[in-house]
């Protein structure tokens, strides 16, 4: 069933759904989620325990997993009807088409633009999952591999397949097999020697809902590799490589080191954010770069590079200073 097929479903009627390998071994509360759009979790957990989710014509408990071929019964359920979904324009459609760096039958891996968030909330229409969903309307399956920042550029992989979803999950969650690289340009001359930060990270949400994080002997224990590219007068491009997966972590280490990132509104000084402005940088600097991961036997190593103009202003306004 595809993602429009599914949203546009009438459950005011029984409905019988066929389980096939996009959502085989999945636990059947999780799919019910995932296919009963705008149902409340308790409602869900009420549907399974009335029995009035039947699979195979039997009830079954929330952590019964679902197998290729199960017939999903579903009672008749009054659901709020959904809002429409915003429509994603043509334009932004064709550009992140043309950002796709690798496609096959199972994965995407895009180069996202600075300013796209990965998905739609918080005040947000649609983020990066819906607009491949609407240009993709057909795949059955379109999820998140991972996460990046809204303002951080780059590499970020898509499954099209729920089996994908859960070998890349798993190479994530044991740190084993995906080599994420990122690319920043931070403030001062970050030293040679400087090769990891160790230090744990603690998240904090304030009362906005916005997330800012710090590095706390109560946090995660957390580790980022470093490496120096080049070096400019009171600029430094940075090659970064996060060991583990935290929040804003690549961010936090480098301001932790003494060199918060170049455009970073949320941890660099107001100094540091004017001086950035003046020289034209209106954005993070802070770019995933290479992604190096096996998938399913297969070896894929994927790049790329910083945009066009992040690098002209590093060449020129960065260079002009040092010939200063």
């Amino acid at each position: 069933m595809s993602n429009s097929e599914r949203n546009n479903t009438d459950y005011s009627k029984v409905t019988f759904v066929t389980i096939d390998e996009n959502n085989h071994d999945q636990r059947v509360d999780n799919f019910l989620m995932t296919h009963l759009k705008g149902v409340p979790k308790g409602r869900i957990y009420n549907l399974l325990r009335k029995g009035e989710v039947r699979v195979n014509k039997k009830r079954v408990k929330p952590e019964v997993r679902l197998q290729s071929g199960d017939l999903v019964r579903i009672a008749p359920i009054r659901i709020e009807p959904a809002s429409e979904k915003p429509s994603v324009s043509d334009r932004l459609k064709s550009e992140v088409e043309g950002r796709i760096i690798f496609e096959d039958k199972k994965l995407m891996v895009i180069n996202k633009p600075s300013g796209l968030a990965v998905h739609g909330g918080s005040g947000l229409s649609f983020g990066l999952v819906e607009v491949i969903r609407q240009m993709r309307p057909t795949e059955k399956f379109i999820e998140l591999v991972h996460r990046l920042d809204r303002d951080t550029s780059g590499l970020i992989m898509v499954a099209k397949k729920r089996s994908v979803l859960k070998e890349l999950h798993t190479a994530l969650r044991d740190k084993e097999g995906i080599q994420k690289t990122y690319l920043a340009l931070v403030h001062g001359s970050w030293s040679k020697r400087k090769l990891q930060v160790n230090a744990p990270l603690l998240k904090n949400e304030l009362k906005s809902g916005e997330r800012v994080v710090k590095v706390h002997t109560d946090g995660k224990e957390s580790l980022t590799r470093f490496k120096l590219v080049r070096q400019f007068e009171g600029f430094s491009l940075i090659e970064c490589e996060p060991v583990t997966g935290r929040t804003h972590q690549i961010r936090v280490h480098a301001q932790y080191a003494g060199h918060s990132i170049v455009g970073d509104e949320k941890y660099s000084t107001d100094d540091e954010l004017k001086l950035a402005k003046s020289l034209g940088f209106k954005r993070l600097c802070l770019h995933a770069t290479r992604l190096d991961f096996n998938l399913q036997e297969e070896r894929l190593l994927l790049e790329a590079p910083i945009d066009d103009q992040w690098r002209e202003l590093m060449n020129h306004s960065l260079e002009s200073i040092h010939g200063s």
